[in-house]
Order: structure tokens, then C-alpha cells, then sequence
């Protein structure tokens, strides 16, 4: 797997979903945000928010509130929290529990998608999570009876099926050779994306993805579908909780 550059960061977190602490070299520093020359701290994207923590430098700690990407990844600090000079090293901490949260709720997202998809053949149009909490809308013109009890069941015989998920990058060309890759309405790799980052469910669901997951989907835990909304035009939101 190809490790990852953005800006003048290399992202950790990508190829070891499970590294919370590393050390690094602070690039470029101020109250508006700190680069660091290698990092863990997911940015966000795919819905997932992004990472919290920690940075520890000479006694001093600097609470990270978010990340900003652009031309760099941009680590947000906390209000009035003093920020480390340039050529600091520091350690840095990713917040455990957030993140582990939101791995295994990315993946319940992915295992409800690939569910819906193949007993519905039906199409995201949107999601969004927080820690074991999340949405998913489907273009799913008619709600079959039991619907929301049947995903339902369906989603934890996936879970208990204890299920693989692998991570891997492929080239464009050839990630897009596999079948149903994008399972959304609409195509959201960027045209210029050369290598794509796919999640693969073993067996259920594999798709281009950039964020953090959970390796197997008996980590995920136990998936409740709370609630079917309709949301007009035929698409149907579907709400669910990750319990333990």
C-alpha cells in the first residue's frame, strides 16, 4: 500500500488504521494551525468528521480540535492553547475512543450499504456519522414491508459473520474494473485521483473509500436501524446506532 502525501504531511493513518502516537517535526506553526511532517490524524472526509488529540512537546501540551485540509493538513488547535515553534519535535496522540468509534461506525455504514445494495440493489445518496451514530439515504422508491426490521437482521448476520475488511490502493484504471466499485448516485472520486484507496468487506461490499476502518465486521458491533425517514423524491434515510 502506497503511503500517503498531503501537502508537506505524510499521512500515517491510512496505512495503520490503528497507530495512535507517533513523533513528528512541527513544519510550520501558528494560532490558525500547526503542520506536522508526518501525521495520524484523520482529516475527514466520506462523512467520517475528523480526529481529536493531543500534541506533547518540551512539558507543554497542545490540544488538537480538528483538521483542515488544503494545500497542507492543518492541525486545529484549541483556543488559547499555546502552539509548538517550527522544528519542534513533538508526539503526537490521536484521541482513542473517538477514533476507535468512528472506525467501527464507518464500517457498520459500509456493511448496511453493501446489505441494502444487494437484497434492495439500491444506491447511496448520502450519509453522515458521529461517534456510533450515523445516517444513510437510499434512492428506494417503495419501503417493502418490514423493511427496517429486515436490514436489520440482515446487518447483524453480517456482523456475527465475522466478515474481513481489507484495506488496499489500486491504480484508477484498474480499481474502476471492479464491478459496483462506487455504490453512490454519484461518481465522488475526483477526476484527477490517479490511485484509488478501495474497502473491501470480503464477501460483501467493496468500495472506493478514504477512511479509517475496523478490521473485521464483528468489531463493529451490533447495528440497530432506529428509524426510516422519508425524505421526498423517493429516497429513503435510514438511521442507525452502533451498540456494543
Amino acid at each position: 500500500m502506497g503511503t500517503e502525501i498531503m501537502g508537506r504531511t505524510t499521512r500515517l493513518e491510512l496505512d495503520d488504521q490503528g497507530l495512535r502516537e507517533w513523533e513528528a517535526v512541527v513544519l510550520d506553526s501558528g494560532a490558525d494551525g500547526i503542520v506536522l511532517d508526518r501525521s495520524a490524524f484523520y482529516p475527514g472526509g466520506g462523512g467520517q468528521p475528523p480526529d481529536h488529540g493531543v500534541l506533547l512537546w518540551q512539558g507543554v501540551q497542545t490540544r488538537i480540535a480538528g483538521v483542515r485540509k488544503g494545500d497542507d493538513l492543518v492541525l486545529i488547535p484549541v483556543d488559547d492553547d499555546p502552539v509548538p515553534p517550527v522544528g519542534t519535535v513533538v508526539q503526537g496522540f490521536v484521541e482513542d475512543a473517538r477514533r476507535t468509534a468512528l472506525m467501527r461506525t464507518h464500517s457498520g455504514l459500509h456493511l448496511l450499504c453493501g446489505v441494502v445494495f444487494r437484497d434492495y440493489g439500491c444506491l447511496v445518496t448520502g450519509g453522515n456519522m458521529e461517534p456510533l451514530t450515523a445516517r444513510m439515504d437510499f434512492d428506494l422508491r417503495e419501503v417493502p414491508p418490514g423493511f427496517k426490521e429486515a436490514v436489520e437482521d440482515a446487518c447483524n448476520a453480517e456482523v456475527e459473520a465475522d466478515r474481513r475488511i481489507d484495506v488496499r490502493t489500486l491504480p484508477r484504471d484498474e480499481a474502476f474494473e471492479i464491478p459496483d466499485i462506487i455504490r453512490t448516485a454519484t461518481n465522488l472520486v475526483p477526476a484527477d485521483v490517479r490511485d484509488v484507496r478501495i474497502v473491501d468487506i470480503v464477501g460483501l461490499d467493496t468500495q472506493a473509500d478514504g477512511g479509517t476502518h475496523v478490521a473485521s465486521t464483528k468489531q463493529v458491533g451490533r447495528i440497530r436501524v432506529v428509524k426510516v425517514e422519508n425524505k421526498g423524491r423517493g429516497f429513503r434515510r435510514l438511521r442507525i446506532k452502533i451498540e456494543d
